[in-house]
């Protein structure tokens, strides 16, 4: 296999949560360009649909489904419809950043629904999938390999370190982390790799409502030693090559795009 070949995802299939806008629409356009087919989960029907048929108009094999990943018959209804499935991009996440100490229990119980309880959901039931399908055919007399598989689950640095007013999100976060780690020692007898993906501040809907704010912002970018943001098809590039046959290797680990943030 050349080097350009083992960056391509031909005929693997490929489901990213919370697929709609941001990084997770990023991965979905980019797993697609790479040769898998791609189907988009997320809450809002219209944002995943438009994404899906802009995948598909530049020649890529897309499908949208609806699906609220906090809702587990969603989450059933969602894998039962896949054929087979090689990547998981375990993408959808939320933040409410506040004071620690003016945290509710509902802002608390909110996040860990969607953050770690639906991640780890997810991810279990992609596990499941993947530990389903039958074996890949091997060279004659060499014994059956399983087809295994990639689940990538969206971290962030701040799973890594803390930050002020970000408590529950740190909390979660490093919640991500801990579980990849345990995932990958489970799941590497079955061929199956776990990698989380660790991004910085990145330009999507969810975040530029706060960098619209000149103090937030020049905050951000003094604590970034790249001096800049981070832009989405950064996070979708990283996000394809873990999801490769080039990061066969790779598995219980984070892979930080961070511009150097956790490097200090």
């Amino acid at each position: 296999m050349s080097i350009n070949e083992k960056f391509r995802l031909d005929g693997r299939s490929a489901l990213v949560t919370g697929a709609g806008r941001g990084i997770g629409r990023a991965c979905a356009i980019a797993l697609a360009q790479a040769g898998a087919e791609v189907w988009l989960a997320a809450r809002t029907r219209d944002e995943i649909d438009a994404a899906a048929a802009e995948i598909r108009a530049a020649g890529g094999h897309a499908h949208a489904v609806a699906c609220d990943v906090t809702n587990t018959n969603d989450v059933k209804n969602v894998f039962s419809s896949i054929p087979a499935l090689d990547v998981l991009v375990n993408n959808a996440g939320s933040n409410i950043p506040e004071p620690f100490v003016e945290v509710s229990e509902d802002h608390l119980d909110r996040l860990l629904d969607l953050n770690v309880r639906a991640a780890f959901l997810v991810a279990q039931a992609a596990a499941k999938k993947m530990l389903e399908a039958p074996e890949r055919r091997a060279p004659e007399g060499a014994p059956a390999v399983p087809r295994g598989g990639v689940i990538l689950n969206m971290s962030s640095q701040m799973g890594h370190v803390g930050a002020a007013n970000r408590s529950v999100y740190c909390l979660t976060k490093h919640a991500l982390e801990g579980l990849t780690k345990a995932m990958a020692l489970e799941l590497a007898a079955h061929n199956i790799r776990v990698v989380a993906i660790a991004p910085t501040f990145i330009i999507t809907p969810m975040t530029r409502p706060m960098m619209a704010r000149p103090d937030f912002a020049q905050w951000v970018r003094e604590r970034i030693p790249a001096g800049r943001v981070g832009q989405v098809e950064e996070v979708a590039a990283a996000v394809v090559f873990a999801a490769s046959p080039a990061a066969s290797f790779m598995t219980g680990s984070s892979l930080l795009i961070d511009g150097g943030w956790t490097a200090q």
